[in-house]
């Protein structure tokens, strides 16, 4: 307004310039803007301080979560019990995309932090209530060689109860990972009668639970199946087909 000597209301910027309405030979450069109001305080009204800023707050009422499937197939070792995930596939919808190498990032990273839930990761008290986990010696994270090579395919649902369209990317990632590995293994020691109730899903806590089968005879009477096996799931509970849904 002080530059081009008219009111802040008659102002309107598009296409990278600042013009009065209804003159739009009347114009200054949005760099022209910027270089006055870092170009010390002789170039602005008395009393004006230097800089552009501007802070606005927006907290969405149904929050932001993403949609998202997970898919994953594993290999357990029936000698040591040792997950491997053998594929793993993620479809998540974040809404509008700005950029996708992020959006990965934020999938991967989240995935990442869901197999580390689903097979390392405990905090350990002893009966004294001492930590014991208390270092990352002891406290497990998953490392490159614990997260696998994911398939991460997006689709683009602009959310309608949020500014712009757009969800969070992280929870699509994070959410359904514990489950779909748990409910993997589980398919994948079916015929031990194995129910997987509780995480991590430590190789010592598999070896328990095929005792515990074999001990009370709960193994299946079906025809043993290969370790490997497929699952898919969401929102924190497995099923053949799911999703997690946000508006």
């Amino acid at each position: 307004a002080h530059l081009l000597e008219a009111d802040p209301a008659d102002l309107l910027v598009q296409d990278g310039r600042v013009a009065v309405r209804g003159l739009p030979d009347r114009h200054v450069t949005v760099r022209d803007v910027a270089k006055a109001a870092y170009g010390g305080v002789r170039h602005l009204p008395r009393g004006m301080e230097p800089g552009l800023e501007a802070t606005r707050f927006y907290d969405p009422y149904y929050g932001t979560a993403s949609n998202a499937t997970h898919m994953a197939v594993v290999e357990v070792d029936r000698e040591t019990f040792h997950v491997r995930i053998l594929r793993y596939l993620v479809a998540e919808d974040c809404g509008r995309i700005i950029n996708p190498l992020v959006v990965d990032g934020q999938v991967h990273g989240g995935v990442a932090q869901g197999v580390g839930a689903a097979l390392l990761e405990e905090i350990v008290y002893d009966g004294e209530g001492q930590l014991l986990t208390g270092t990352l010696m002891d406290y497990l994270v998953p490392t490159a060689s614990e997260v696998p090579v994911m398939e991460v395919h997006h689709v683009e649902t602009p959310s309608p109860t949020t500014l712009g369209g757009f969800r969070g990317m992280g929870e699509g990632g994070t959410i359904g990972a514990p489950a779909v590995i748990a409910n993997a293994v589980a398919d994948a020691l079916a015929d031990l009668g194995i129910e997987v109730n509780e995480l991590p899903i430590t190789p010592e806590r598999l070896f328990r639970l095929a005792g515990m089968c074999v001990c009370s005879g709960n193994q299946s009477d079906s025809k043993p199946r290969s370790s490997r096996a497929r699952a898919s799931s969401s929102g924190g509970i497995a099923y053949s087909v799911a999703n997690i849904t946000t508006p």
